[in-house]
């Protein structure tokens, strides 16, 4: 983080406390059995999504580009995971709310780059989509295995170097005010409102950030399914039209499950209440990655069929080795 502490002078000297304080819920009794819950919640997305990643894997029909995304989305998914519950588990149910400013520092990055990654990856799967509707005769030739993984990793590199600016400019701010977060993890708003020298190229990528990683993606997946709509309106056979609708039913019930609950988190704002603001942030970081398996699985055929394909060949091993 040294470059962008040395862009504002050399002798500029900047206090960083020993820890930050994560106070979680504020007043609410008995908030050890919701995180308990959210226990339970991480061990169903962790075991979900390891099994979604493996079968794609093993299966050599699961290998077209449009698997590519999805199997990144599992990942993803469960890196999240394990990169948010396990510390919000060890700081509330195990009372460790003291966070060092480094690992506080660490925290946060993973668990943006993370949340940036999941909205992203959507935007690939709508791509997908619009691709294998707008131009089924071309699919081939507009969805390959190059252009995905060059869409995949620009997004990486992008949430990495996005989520790694808005951490480097916290390095250069001085947390002499306070260091109790009203939160329950290190969140980047409520960390430099806590600065008492000037906090304004925060503010602006705080402004930057859900622009370019929240309304963006989400524009380009409405503005897709309008033209996917459109399209299909075009399309004389009601079959033909059902079963396109099909393929986005999945999707779609991704992308209301990931960005509902955090529009409504955005849309009310400061009038949000605290203990509120903690259970929808809360849930939507963990419940995307539980379902997102789930919902892959329920509207997949083909994934449904390696499944399937998969147990099967367990259960014969299993009765040739008896």
């Amino acid at each position: 983080m040294e470059p962008f502490n040395s862009a504002f002078g050399k002798n500029v000297s900047f206090v960083h406390p020993a820890y930050f304080i994560i106070s979680g819920f504020i007043g609410l009794p008995n908030m050890k059995y919701y995180y308990v819950f959210l226990f339970f919640v991480f061990i169903i997305s962790v075991l979900a999504n390891m099994a979604v990643m493996t079968v794609i894997c093993l299966d050599y029909n699961l290998r077209a580009p449009k698997y590519v995304a999805v199997f990144n989305l599992a990942f993803v998914d469960l890196l999240g995971s394990c990169a948010l519950v396990p510390k919000v588990l060890d700081i509330f149910l195990f009372n460790h709310y003291y966070v060092s400013y480094n690992d506080c520092m660490t925290f946060l990055f993973f668990c943006y780059t993370c949340l940036s990654m999941q909205a992203l990856n959507l935007v690939a799967l709508c791509y997908d989509r619009l691709m294998a509707i707008m131009y089924p005769l071309h699919y081939q030739a507009k969805v390959t295995h190059k252009i995905m993984f060059s869409v995949i990793a620009s997004f990486w590199l992008f949430a990495i170097i996005a989520d790694l600016t808005a951490v480097g400019l916290l390095t250069r701010l001085s947390f002499c005010r306070s260091v109790v977060i009203n939160s329950y993890f290190c969140d980047h708003g409520l960390m430099f409102e806590l600065a008492c020298n000037d906090n304004f190229p925060n503010i602006v990528i705080s402004f930057l950030l859900p622009i370019f990683i929240l309304w963006l993606p989400m524009i380009f997946i409405l503005s897709s399914y309008i033209c996917i709509a459109f399209a299909l309106f075009k399309v004389a056979a009601v079959k033909e039209r059902t079963k396109a609708l099909k393929t986005c039913t999945g999707h779609l019930s991704l992308v209301a499950i990931y960005f509902i609950p955090i529009l409504i988190t955005f849309t009310i704002g400061p009038e949000i209440h605290p203990n509120a603001r903690i259970i929808n942030l809360s849930l939507t970081s963990v419940f995307p990655p539980m379902l997102n398996p789930v919902v892959y699985v329920l509207y997949t055929q083909e994934i449904r069929l390696s499944i399937k394909k998969i147990l099967k060949l367990t259960q014969r091993d299993k009765v040739m080795a008896t």
